[in-house]
């Protein structure tokens, strides 16, 4: 058969049945934070401050949706497809209730306005696919995620990653050591932490009791390289870290300007 006859090719789309409505309204936010480009790269990037109305519609809906998931054992989580679009918008992370999904495989939050994932995400012991794609105000993961150690494939729009090797946009500039009577370790700004609460520690699962180390860390997770936020309580939980994927920042660091990171990669 010539070049001029070939029959066109027919892709399936993965995610055709994680989308849920779309009347009523937009169902996310956007946002350039990180550029698209290595032109378009800013010199310096913050953390979505947004916070979680607790009292919003979609969010009881979620909570909701989670009980159920957690009751009947289910493997494959989608919740965002049971939301309308305007429930969809208000949700700007995940409750820390996922941590009673400890059956689920598949965790799919495609297409949402996520700005942040809590550190719960790490007691979902059973998951082995993380499908966050086109979630684009999803920018960094808790460090938490590592412990998922069965996790063995993930999609993530990885050009909105912080750090990402295609344009190397930078990280957030983080505080290396906070006294905890120097904040209200319960009540933090998540424009300026990263979250609005840090409770315990992200490599050993103890409490932040004296202070709060905060880094940042490349690793390979699923079949995506992540920026991982890291909370710890003390230098030597730091110093405990894995060395970070090969291609990225050497050590952990603390973000900002600053940090030199490799050479993009096309």
């Amino acid at each position: 058969m010539g070049p001029d006859k070939m029959t066109p090719q027919l892709f399936p789309n993965r995610f055709a049945d994680a989308v849920g409505p779309s009347a009523g309204g937009p169902a996310r936010d956007h946002c350039q934070c990180v550029g698209h480009s290595v032109a378009t790269r800013p010199a310096s990037v913050s953390f979505h401050g947004d916070r979680q109305d607790t009292e919003a519609a979609g969010w009881q809906r979620l909570l909701a949706l989670i009980d159920e998931a957690a009751a009947d054992g289910r493997t494959v989580f989608k919740p965002f497809v049971d939301l309308s679009a305007p429930e969809r918008r208000q949700i700007v992370t995940l409750p820390p209730a996922i941590a009673k999904l400890t059956a689920v495989k598949q965790l799919v939050l495609y297409g949402t306005n996520l700005v942040r994932i809590p550190p719960e995400i790490g007691a979902m012991t059973s998951l082995e696919i993380f499908e966050p794609y086109t979630s684009h105000r999803l920018h960094w993961y808790p460090y938490e995620l590592t412990r998922c150690a069965k996790l063995a494939d993930s999609t993530v729009s990885t050009r909105v990653l912080y750090g990402n090797f295609k344009y190397r946009p930078p990280f957030p500039k983080l505080r290396p050591v906070t006294g905890v009577g120097e904040t209200n370790l319960a009540a933090l700004d998540p424009g300026v932490w990263g979250a609005d609460a840090v409770r315990t520690c992200s490599v050993c699962d103890g409490p932040v009791r004296s202070e709060l180390h905060q880094v940042w860390i490349s690793r390979l997770v699923g079949t995506d390289v992540l920026p991982f936020l890291v909370n710890a309580c003390s230098a030597s939980c730091v110093a405990a870290l894995p060395e970070p994927h090969a291609g990225y920042v050497p050590t952990p660091h603390t973000g900002g300007p600053d940090i030199v990171q490799p050479p993009a990669r096309r």
